[in-house]
């Protein structure tokens, strides 16, 4: 091989060898993903054209100029949930406006069918959010947001007022609720609308079955007559027909755990506000209830079954208890809450119709009672079984309250009722600094005769009486015993110290 021929076969084979490393270089680049990979340009237009068709939110395409000119939005009705939490998904993806499943929000058209729609939709996507806006009006029938197969910690945001319908047809022969949350978690209710019960055409007529506040015997105007309400016949109400025979609570909660209602106001409830019942882990604040002192039967707050709830910084104003305490609660913690008008925080009544009852560890603090009917109350049916046990009033202040201090093992929501010798045991009851002024009676203990009241302990009690019309009375004590911790104002010398001589053991099958 001469010379030049030997250059020119190097010259090939080096050539040849660079050639080959360049394709090898392009080829790892292939494999390398990242925003700077622009080797297969078809390819990356069709994967967009894929993941546009899976996601409605992205404008479609893998052209720039179709993204403003062929987006759609998805329909009003219907919207449909994101199919994954991540993927590009705007956060708004998991808002869903009431508005944009065909509410009108006037006031006067019924959304009940744009809610449902909603609420179909977020159930399904974990952490969503249902958005009442203001300032919007929406006209709600009855209706249920149930699980359990929802996903968890959904929200509830209303800023507008949702109404009740001014009838009763909706309700049928009645109903327990207008507003039904069932067997969800983490159900958060906040914003800073109005849930609007429409109540007045329910408190025109009260039903003759309708129960009384026992309490009102207590309660004797100076001018003789007596302080019970007066019975009217059921009205016929010339848009919805006559009166159901059930009177629904606004809004309740079945079944459900770790809830949240914050923010928003409920008034003119026909019966209760908002009730849970079955719940665990409740939480309410910043919360009010507006409903007229002389609205029957309208408790703010109604507790049922349910555990480890906190009430706190709230205004509770009503017709009837702030706060209702019934059978089965535990580790309730109610603070800092304004009550008036109203009948108090009570816990029952509790033991109706020969039932069992518990209730246990109950702390009521730092309230303010204004012109209500009770202050702290405990009342049972006797009859009753079960316990009451582990209660706290503390620093209660109470102003122009008829019936500061009650404890009525004799409670009787009817006319008349039969004289029974069983009854829910009460213990470890401790009031402490309750103060303020009171129109009737400062103390009332009326305890079972075979089941005294144990373990009732006094501390800093300073009430003072004015006079307004009302028949005012001493501090009254029946069957109670405990102790006085420091001098009461006035002197609660029926007060028996100590125990009770004989031993009133509840049954094993009566305790709790």
């Amino acid at each position: 091989m001469t010379i030049s021929s030997f250059r020119s076969f190097s010259l090939a084979i080096l050539v040849a060898i660079l050639v080959w490393s360049s394709e090898t270089h392009n080829s790892c680049n292939a494999t390398r993903s990242g925003r700077h990979w622009r080797k297969n340009r078809s390819t990356s237009t069709t994967l967009s054209k894929k993941k546009s068709g899976n996601n409605h939110h992205n404008g479609g395409g893998g052209k720039s100029k179709s993204k403003s000119s062929s987006h759609k939005a998805p329909p009003a009705s219907a919207p449909a949930p994101p199919e994954h939490d991540d993927g590009g998904v705007p956060a708004a993806a998991n808002t869903y406006n009431v508005l944009n499943f065909g509410a009108k929000g006037d006031g006067i058209a019924d959304d009940t069918k744009a809610f449902e729609g909603a609420w179909a939709v977020a159930c399904k996507v974990k952490g969503s959010k249902i958005i009442v806006p203001s300032p919007y009006k929406f006209l709600l029938g009855p209706i249920a947001f149930s699980g359990p197969y929802c996903q968890p910690n959904i929200v509830f945001q209303i800023d507008g007022t949702i109404i009740a319908p001014s009838s009763f047809k909706s309700y049928g022969s009645g109903l327990f609720q207008w507003i039904l949350f069932t067997k969800l978690v983490g159900l958060t209710i906040q914003g800073g609308g109005t849930i609007d019960g429409s109540g007045s055409i329910w408190w025109k007529s009260t039903p003759l079955d309708d129960p009384l506040d026992d309490e009102l015997k207590l309660i004797i105007p100076i001018n003789g007559t007596t302080g019970k309400k007066i019975l009217h016949s059921s009205i016929t109400d010339s848009l919805g027909g006559r009166m159901p025979s059930i009177k629904p609570t606004a809004v309740r909660f079945y079944g459900s755990f770790d809830v949240t209602v914050t923010g928003i106001t409920i008034q003119n409830s026909p019966q209760c506000h908002l009730k849970f019942d079955n719940c665990m882990g409740v939480s309410v604040y910043n919360f009010k209830v507006s409903s007229p002192g002389d609205s029957p039967n309208t408790d703010g707050i109604h507790l049922q079954n349910s555990k480890d709830v906190l009430i706190h910084t709230t205004d509770l104003s009503c017709g009837d208890d702030c706060v209702s305490i019934q059978t089965g609660c535990s580790n309730i913690y109610i603070h800092n809450v304004n009550c008036g008008p109203g009948h108090g925080i009570s816990i029952g009544s509790l033991g109706k119709d020969n039932t069992k009852a518990c209730v246990s560890n109950v702390t009521v603090r730092d309230v303010m009672m204004t012109n209500t009917m009770n202050g702290v109350r405990i009342k049972t049916w006797q009859g009753g079984s079960g316990s009451v046990q582990g209660i706290m009033f503390s620093n209660i202040q109470v102003s122009e309250v008829q019936l500061p201090i009650v404890i009525d093992q004799f409670y009787c929501d009817k006319s008349t009722c039969k004289n029974q010798s069983s009854a829910v045991a009460l213990s470890g009851i401790s009031y402490e600094r309750i103060r303020g002024t009171y129109t009737v009676k400062p103390v009332h203990f009326a305890c079972s005769d075979s089941m005294p009241c144990t373990d009732v302990n006094l501390n800093g009690i300073n009430l003072k009486p004015i006079q307004e019309r009302y028949h005012m009375y001493d501090p009254f004590c029946w069957k109670t015993f405990g102790e006085l911790l420091s001098p009461a104002v006035p002197p609660v010398e029926c007060l028996q110290i100590g125990k009770p001589s004989s031993s009133h053991v509840q049954a094993d099958h009566d305790s709790c």
